[in-house]
Protein backbone atom coordinates (compact mmCIF):
# COMPACT_ATOMS: atom_id res chain seq x y z
CA UNK A 1 0.00 0.00 0.00
CA UNK A 2 1.03 3.41 -1.10
CA UNK A 3 1.86 6.34 1.82
CA UNK A 4 -0.58 8.87 1.54
CA UNK A 5 1.47 12.20 2.44
CA UNK A 6 0.27 15.42 2.62
CA UNK A 7 2.00 18.92 1.36
CA UNK A 8 1.33 22.14 0.92
CA UNK A 9 1.09 23.38 -2.28
CA UNK A 10 0.93 22.20 -5.60
CA UNK A 11 2.27 18.80 -7.44
CA UNK A 12 5.68 19.35 -8.54
CA UNK A 13 6.64 21.35 -5.14
CA UNK A 14 10.23 20.78 -3.38
CA UNK A 15 7.68 19.37 -0.69
CA UNK A 16 6.44 16.84 -3.29
CA UNK A 17 10.17 16.22 -4.06
CA UNK A 18 11.52 15.57 -1.04
CA UNK A 19 8.45 13.27 -0.30
CA UNK A 20 9.78 11.15 -3.17
CA UNK A 21 12.52 10.74 -1.89
CA UNK A 22 11.49 9.96 1.90
CA UNK A 23 8.82 7.17 0.97
CA UNK A 24 9.08 4.99 -2.23
CA UNK A 25 6.19 6.28 -4.45
CA UNK A 26 4.04 7.73 -2.02
CA UNK A 27 0.57 8.80 -3.01
CA UNK A 28 1.39 12.79 -2.52
CA UNK A 29 -2.08 15.03 -1.51
CA UNK A 30 -1.72 18.43 -2.42
CA UNK A 31 -3.44 21.13 0.01
CA UNK A 32 -3.37 24.85 -0.20
CA UNK A 33 -2.44 25.69 3.23
CA UNK A 34 0.48 24.33 6.13
CA UNK A 35 -3.35 24.53 8.36
CA UNK A 36 -5.08 22.71 5.91
CA UNK A 37 -2.11 20.52 5.46
CA UNK A 38 -1.78 19.46 9.21
CA UNK A 39 -5.48 19.74 9.89
CA UNK A 40 -5.64 16.98 7.28
CA UNK A 41 -3.02 14.62 9.26
CA UNK A 42 -4.43 15.49 12.56
CA UNK A 43 -8.23 13.35 10.92
CA UNK A 44 -6.21 11.00 9.52
CA UNK A 45 -4.19 8.54 11.01
CA UNK A 46 -2.62 7.00 7.83
CA UNK A 47 -1.43 9.88 6.05
CA UNK A 48 2.06 11.77 7.16
CA UNK A 49 2.62 15.34 6.52
CA UNK A 50 6.23 16.47 4.78
CA UNK A 51 6.50 20.21 6.17
CA UNK A 52 9.40 22.50 5.34
CA UNK A 53 10.49 23.68 8.45
CA UNK A 54 13.31 25.99 7.51
CA UNK A 55 15.68 26.99 4.65
CA UNK A 56 19.55 26.92 5.15
CA UNK A 57 18.93 30.70 3.46
CA UNK A 58 15.94 31.78 3.75
CA UNK A 59 15.78 30.81 7.62
CA UNK A 60 12.60 28.98 8.94
CA UNK A 61 9.04 28.58 7.27
CA UNK A 62 6.35 31.36 7.99
CA UNK A 63 3.12 30.15 9.59
CA UNK A 64 4.82 26.40 10.53
CA UNK A 65 6.03 27.30 14.44
CA UNK A 66 2.73 28.91 15.54
CA UNK A 67 0.61 25.50 14.10
CA UNK A 68 2.88 23.06 15.16
CA UNK A 69 1.67 23.66 19.15
CA UNK A 70 -1.46 24.31 17.35
CA UNK A 71 -2.19 20.54 16.31
CA UNK A 72 0.94 18.72 18.61
CA UNK A 73 1.61 15.84 15.76
CA UNK A 74 4.23 14.00 16.63
CA UNK A 75 7.35 14.32 14.81
CA UNK A 76 8.54 11.04 13.30
CA UNK A 77 11.57 12.04 10.96
CA UNK A 78 13.27 14.72 9.31
CA UNK A 79 15.03 14.90 5.60
CA UNK A 80 17.11 17.16 4.33
CA UNK A 81 16.95 18.51 0.18
CA UNK A 82 18.94 20.89 -1.45
CA UNK A 83 16.96 22.89 -3.91
CA UNK A 84 17.82 23.59 -7.29
CA UNK A 85 15.76 26.02 -9.21
CA UNK A 86 14.79 26.26 -12.56
CA UNK A 87 13.24 28.33 -14.89
CA UNK A 88 10.25 27.44 -16.61
CA UNK A 89 8.45 28.66 -19.49
CA UNK A 90 5.94 27.58 -21.80
CA UNK A 91 6.72 25.06 -24.66
CA UNK A 92 8.76 26.75 -27.39
CA UNK A 93 9.43 29.46 -26.09
CA UNK A 94 12.56 31.95 -25.43
CA UNK A 95 14.26 33.96 -22.47
CA UNK A 96 14.78 37.08 -24.59
CA UNK A 97 10.77 37.28 -24.66
CA UNK A 98 10.23 36.49 -21.00
CA UNK A 99 9.70 40.19 -19.10
CA UNK A 100 8.11 38.89 -15.49
CA UNK A 101 9.02 36.01 -13.66
CA UNK A 102 6.85 34.63 -10.72
CA UNK A 103 7.75 32.64 -7.70
CA UNK A 104 6.89 31.96 -4.46
CA UNK A 105 8.76 34.42 -1.86
CA UNK A 106 11.52 32.11 -0.70
CA UNK A 107 12.60 31.62 -4.61
CA UNK A 108 12.45 35.07 -6.10
CA UNK A 109 14.64 36.13 -3.19
CA UNK A 110 16.97 33.13 -3.81
CA UNK A 111 17.31 33.73 -7.59
CA UNK A 112 17.87 37.64 -7.17
CA UNK A 113 20.93 37.98 -8.86
CA UNK A 114 19.78 36.28 -11.77
CA UNK A 115 16.48 38.18 -12.27
CA UNK A 116 18.39 41.16 -11.82
CA UNK A 117 20.80 39.94 -14.48
CA UNK A 118 18.17 38.94 -17.32
CA UNK A 119 16.19 42.17 -16.38
CA UNK A 120 12.45 39.93 -15.04
CA UNK A 121 10.35 41.83 -13.33
CA UNK A 122 9.51 39.65 -9.89
CA UNK A 123 5.87 38.84 -8.90
CA UNK A 124 5.18 37.03 -5.85
CA UNK A 125 2.55 33.66 -5.85
CA UNK A 126 2.09 31.40 -2.98
CA UNK A 127 4.20 28.62 -4.15
CA UNK A 128 6.72 27.43 -6.93
CA UNK A 129 4.38 25.05 -8.40
CA UNK A 130 1.47 26.84 -8.53
CA UNK A 131 2.93 29.46 -10.04
CA UNK A 132 4.34 26.62 -12.92
CA UNK A 133 0.16 25.59 -12.74
CA UNK A 134 -0.57 28.81 -13.71
CA UNK A 135 1.57 29.16 -16.26
CA UNK A 136 0.41 26.25 -17.75
CA UNK A 137 -3.06 27.40 -18.23
CA UNK A 138 -2.46 30.81 -18.87
CA UNK A 139 0.32 29.99 -21.80
CA UNK A 140 1.94 33.27 -21.55
CA UNK A 141 4.75 33.99 -23.47
CA UNK A 142 5.86 36.94 -21.79
CA UNK A 143 6.25 35.07 -18.34
CA UNK A 144 8.30 32.90 -16.84
CA UNK A 145 8.37 30.86 -13.36
CA UNK A 146 10.93 29.24 -10.49
CA UNK A 147 9.88 26.02 -9.77
CA UNK A 148 11.20 22.50 -9.97
CA UNK A 149 12.58 20.20 -12.89
CA UNK A 150 9.62 18.08 -11.45
CA UNK A 151 7.13 20.91 -11.82
CA UNK A 152 8.24 21.41 -15.56
CA UNK A 153 7.39 17.61 -16.71
CA UNK A 154 4.02 17.71 -14.90
CA UNK A 155 2.70 21.14 -16.35
CA UNK A 156 4.82 20.13 -19.54
CA UNK A 157 6.99 23.10 -19.35
CA UNK A 158 10.33 24.40 -20.65
CA UNK A 159 13.29 24.93 -18.68
CA UNK A 160 15.34 27.64 -19.84
CA UNK A 161 17.99 27.33 -17.21
CA UNK A 162 18.96 24.92 -14.68
CA UNK A 163 20.50 26.05 -11.01
CA UNK A 164 18.76 29.21 -11.75
CA UNK A 165 19.45 30.14 -7.71
CA UNK A 166 22.50 32.08 -6.88
CA UNK A 167 23.94 29.97 -3.97
CA UNK A 168 24.38 26.47 -4.74
CA UNK A 169 23.83 24.12 -2.09
CA UNK A 170 20.61 25.95 -0.64
CA UNK A 171 18.84 22.90 1.42
CA UNK A 172 15.68 22.79 2.70
CA UNK A 173 15.09 20.97 6.52
CA UNK A 174 11.81 19.16 6.29
CA UNK A 175 9.69 16.81 9.09
CA UNK A 176 8.10 14.07 8.54
CA UNK A 177 4.88 14.49 11.17
CA UNK A 178 1.46 11.77 12.14
CA UNK A 179 -1.30 11.79 14.36
CA UNK A 180 -0.61 7.91 15.25
CA UNK A 181 0.62 7.90 18.20
CA UNK A 182 2.61 4.91 17.43
CA UNK A 183 5.40 3.22 20.23
CA UNK A 184 8.37 6.01 20.49
CA UNK A 185 10.91 4.73 18.95
CA UNK A 186 13.71 3.34 21.32
CA UNK A 187 16.99 4.89 22.81
CA UNK A 188 20.00 3.04 20.70
CA UNK A 189 23.72 3.94 21.47
CA UNK A 190 24.92 3.21 18.29
CA UNK A 191 22.49 5.83 16.73
CA UNK A 192 22.03 9.90 16.78
CA UNK A 193 18.84 11.17 17.77
CA UNK A 194 17.01 14.81 17.78
CA UNK A 195 14.51 15.38 20.22
CA UNK A 196 11.61 18.40 19.47
CA UNK A 197 9.80 20.33 22.18
CA UNK A 198 7.92 23.64 22.28
CA UNK A 199 7.33 25.27 25.91
CA UNK A 200 6.55 28.42 27.51
CA UNK A 201 8.45 29.92 30.62
CA UNK A 202 6.90 30.70 33.41
CA UNK A 203 6.53 35.20 34.10
CA UNK A 204 9.82 34.36 36.64
CA UNK A 205 12.88 36.87 36.53
CA UNK A 206 15.75 34.56 34.71
CA UNK A 207 13.24 32.30 33.86
CA UNK A 208 15.13 31.06 30.43
CA UNK A 209 18.56 31.53 31.94
CA UNK A 210 16.97 29.17 34.44
CA UNK A 211 15.09 26.64 31.85
CA UNK A 212 18.27 26.08 29.73
CA UNK A 213 21.35 25.82 32.30
CA UNK A 214 20.39 21.97 33.07
CA UNK A 215 21.48 21.61 29.22
CA UNK A 216 25.07 23.13 29.80
CA UNK A 217 25.56 21.21 33.30
CA UNK A 218 24.66 17.98 31.73
CA UNK A 219 26.89 18.86 28.18
CA UNK A 220 23.76 18.67 26.24
CA UNK A 221 24.17 20.14 22.48
CA UNK A 222 20.95 22.36 21.43
CA UNK A 223 20.66 22.13 18.11
CA UNK A 224 18.02 25.20 17.41
CA UNK A 225 16.39 27.59 20.04
CA UNK A 226 13.53 30.27 18.60
CA UNK A 227 11.07 31.83 19.83
CA UNK A 228 7.64 32.94 18.77
CA UNK A 229 4.60 34.80 19.26
CA UNK A 230 1.01 32.99 18.95
CA UNK A 231 -2.45 34.50 19.56
CA UNK A 232 -1.68 37.97 18.43
CA UNK A 233 0.14 39.02 22.08
CA UNK A 234 3.58 40.10 22.36
CA UNK A 235 3.29 39.47 26.08
CA UNK A 236 4.88 36.05 26.28
CA UNK A 237 6.58 34.07 23.68
CA UNK A 238 6.88 30.36 22.89
CA UNK A 239 9.81 28.06 22.51
CA UNK A 240 10.98 25.83 20.01
CA UNK A 241 14.22 23.26 20.59
CA UNK A 242 15.99 20.65 18.73
CA UNK A 243 17.74 18.92 21.48
CA UNK A 244 20.37 16.56 19.90
CA UNK A 245 19.89 13.22 21.74
CA UNK A 246 17.00 11.07 22.75
CA UNK A 247 14.86 12.02 25.72
CA UNK A 248 15.61 8.02 27.56
CA UNK A 249 19.70 9.50 27.37
CA UNK A 250 20.75 10.60 31.28
CA UNK A 251 21.46 14.10 30.33
CA UNK A 252 19.05 14.68 28.05
CA UNK A 253 16.17 13.37 30.92
CA UNK A 254 17.91 15.37 33.42
CA UNK A 255 17.92 18.59 31.45
CA UNK A 256 14.10 18.39 30.62
CA UNK A 257 13.83 17.87 34.23
CA UNK A 258 15.14 20.97 34.60
CA UNK A 259 13.76 22.98 31.93
CA UNK A 260 10.33 21.36 32.96
CA UNK A 261 10.56 23.10 36.57
CA UNK A 262 10.74 26.74 35.00
CA UNK A 263 8.15 26.09 32.52
CA UNK A 264 3.98 26.55 32.29
CA UNK A 265 4.29 24.09 29.45
CA UNK A 266 6.73 21.86 28.28
CA UNK A 267 5.15 19.61 24.62
CA UNK A 268 7.73 17.20 23.11
CA UNK A 269 6.49 16.83 19.71
CA UNK A 270 9.11 13.56 18.36
CA UNK A 271 12.11 11.89 19.72
CA UNK A 272 13.66 10.62 16.60
CA UNK A 273 16.41 9.53 14.35
CA UNK A 274 18.79 12.19 13.39
CA UNK A 275 19.08 12.85 9.16
CA UNK A 276 22.04 11.12 7.82
CA UNK A 277 22.51 14.70 6.38
CA UNK A 278 22.78 16.79 9.73
CA UNK A 279 25.86 14.25 11.18
CA UNK A 280 27.62 14.13 7.42
CA UNK A 281 27.55 18.20 7.91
Amino acid sequence: MKQKIAIQGELGSYSHLASNKIYKDPEVIPCKTFNDTLNLVKKNKDIVAVIPIENSIAGRVADVHFLLPKYKLKIIGESFHVVNHCLLATRGNDLKNIKIVKSHSHAIGQCQEKINKYNLSPIIEADTAGSAKKLSEENRNDVAVIASELAAEIYQLDILEKDFEDVKGNTTRFLIMSSNETKKINYDKNQKFITTCIFKLKSTPAALYNSLGGFASHSVNLTKLESFTVNNTFDQALFYLDIEGHDEEEGVKASLDILKKNTETLDILGVYQASDYRINH
